[in-house]
């Protein structure tokens, strides 16, 4: 791949956001408009989220950070001319190695189910669905703050998971 994947530095993180939003178009084309407000990276800079970007300049980045004593996604975001390369693969694959090494049993992520890059992306990289009875009150708590704020209205979501080991 091109694009070295690295933890972000200092420098690289005023330029995700722009990242993150490069994507909506995507969405827009099957119908999903996300409700105005600050990105995912916006809201989790500074808040103890690992995050580690491809490139330099960064065209792409995964951001997690623990929940429910596991590794949590919080978002994965690559710019959207270069989408389809290979790029989120190479973040997904960094951030599940960096959970392993840490002791983290998984990988845990809300997403779109049917959204092609979203469910059925993760699917294909070793995720499942994690069941309702699995979740832990840091997931239950995220999946109700998406409800409050009118994600769920967009299209059906889901709790993923991934095991380290």
């Amino acid at each position: 791949m091109e694009y070295e994947v690295r933890v972000a530095r200092a420098g690289d993180l005023a330029g995700l956001a722009a990242i993150e939003n490069s994507c909506e178009e995507m969405f827009k084309e099957i119908g999903i408009v996300f409700p105005p407000g600050p990105t995912v990276v916006e809201q989790v800079i500074g808040k103890g989220a690992e995050i580690v970007v491809a490139g330099d300049p960064a065209v792409g980045f995964a951001a997690a950070r623990e929940v429910d004593g596991a590794t949590h996604l919080e978002q994965i975001s690559v710019r959207g001319d270069l989408v389809g390369r290979g790029i989120g693969g190479a973040l997904l694959a960094e951030v599940v190695a960096r959970a392993a090494a840490a002791g983290s049993p998984g990988v845990s992520l809300l997403t779109f189910r049917d959204v092609p890059w979203n469910g059925p992306w993760y699917a294909r990289h070793g995720f499942a669905e994690l069941p309702e009875e699995r979740w832990g009150s840091g997931i239950r708590s995220y999946w109700d703050a998406e409800i409050e704020a009118g994600l769920h209205g967009l299209g059906p979501r889901l709790v993923m998971w991934a095991p380290t080991g």
